[in-house]
């Protein structure tokens, strides 16, 4: 499960973090990845992320590192090529697809952390609670809902809830406004 160079010796857990490639309109976004990324080394757990050096990826990708910590990225290929790979990393992991990229992901990670972000994140987040209410993973999925970023999002997903369309499953997604908070209710 642990590559070579990550040992449960080194890293007590693997949390995944999906976010965005891109920076977004408030500085509260990146404030919050570079948080979680240093709280994520100084507490002694691995990152795996999407493998890229932009946004707020890079954010806590790069607070991480400076903290001393380990990070894993998974990229596929396509990305690479557009020249958004960050080299600076523990391990980086290129992939053919992105299919391919979300289930290594998901195969390392110990919880998933999902900060702000655009339709790729809003996939990932799906993806991993569809898989958790099929029983393919028990993992602890956790939104951190930054300036209220999801507010509207999890208003819909209530009602999604009260129509009956999730089933009991809406209390999957847990949800955070602080990094310490999040980090706590991954049972982490």
């Amino acid at each position: 499960m642990y590559p070579d160079s990550m040992t449960k010796s080194h890293v007590r857990k693997n949390i995944a973090v999906f976010c965005a490639a891109a920076e977004g309109s408030r500085p509260e976004y990146r404030a919050a990845a570079e948080e979680l990324g240093r709280t994520l080394a100084v507490q002694g757990f691995g990152l795996i992320y999407g493998g890229a050096k932009v946004g707020l990826m890079g954010a806590v990708a790069d607070a991480a590192l400076t903290a001393g910590g380990h990070v894993v990225g998974v990229i596929p290929h396509v990305l690479v090529d557009l020249e958004v790979a960050h080299a600076g990393i523990s391990e980086l992991h290129v992939v053919d697809t992105m299919h391919t990229r979300k289930a290594l992901m998901g195969e390392k990670a110990d919880a998933f952390l999902i900060l702000p972000g655009g339709f790729g994140t809003f996939e990932e987040l799906f993806e991993v609670l569809a898989w958790q209410t099929l029983k393919l993973h028990a993992k602890p999925v956790v939104l951190l809902n930054i300036a209220g970023f999801y507010d509207k999002m999890l208003e819909f997903l209530d009602v999604c809830e009260q129509e009956g369309m999730l089933r009991g499953n809406r209390r999957c997604l847990l949800v955070a406004e602080t990094v310490d908070e999040a980090l706590e209710l991954a049972g982490v």
